[in-house]
């Protein structure tokens, strides 16, 4: 008997790709208006911190461009003001986050990609608004460069999937259901949504105001 399209289907996993975000200091003016286009985007911002970096941190974290002739410019750029990194949060993050700020060269990206972030908050190719990581490996790095307590945890798949929603999951969707049982709320989907949101155990700090600090 052949098997239907559904039953071809692979069995469904839970992944939620990662990538962190600099806005550099010549567009930290405009950080607030670049975070409402992430959230706008579909992103979910996990973390977000605003720091000045010294010119020894920018080094460690550009340690890849180490001798071309651009690195000593970039590195004095990148300290010369406070900047702010952010974790993203969504499927095709890495990807979809370089999409979104598009070429490196701020001049050409006007010409070639004019609505993307680049374009619009950049200027040159080294003063060019944003950063995003260009890979897997990368955004691992960078992040834990960015927020070294941060715990970077494998994408649970399969079995350890089932094992991460019966632990994590069931227990607070139960306690919600529970709850919209004794309300009865008029609208029970957006009221289930929002104490979701409200009471999810997993849900993420994230420091807003001026605060400056030095990455450690």
């Amino acid at each position: 008997m052949d098997e239907t399209p559904l039953q071809q289907m692979p069995p469904p996993h839970i992944y939620v790709e990662r990538t962190l975000a600099l806005i550099k200091p010549d567009a930290i003016h405009k950080a607030e208006e670049i975070e409402d286009i992430i959230l706008q985007s579909g992103f979910t911002i996990l973390q977000k911190r605003r720091l000045q970096l010294s010119p020894e941190q920018c080094s460690d974290f550009y340690a890849e461009q180490y001798g071309k002739l651009f690195f000593p410019s970039l590195t004095a750029f990148m300290s010369s003001g406070p900047i702010m990194a952010l974790v993203l949060a969504r499927d095709h993050s890495i990807a979809l986050w370089k999409a979104l700020i598009g070429p490196a060269n701020s001049s050409k990206a006007k010409e070639t990609h004019p609505h993307c972030l680049r374009a619009k908050y950049g200027t040159s190719d080294l003063r060019n608004g944003v950063h995003g990581s260009d890979s897997f490996s990368a955004a691992e790095r960078e992040i834990k460069f960015m927020f070294p307590n941060s715990v970077i945890e494998p994408i649970p798949m399969g079995e350890s999937a089932k094992d991460y929603l019966s632990r994590f999951v069931n227990p607070t969707l139960l306690t919600g259901l529970t709850e919209l049982c004794k309300r009865k709320p008029a609208d029970p989907f957006t009221w289930l949504a929002d104490w979701l949101v409200e009471n999810n155990p997993n849900k993420p700090k994230i420091s807003d105001g001026p605060m400056i600090e030095e990455a450690k």
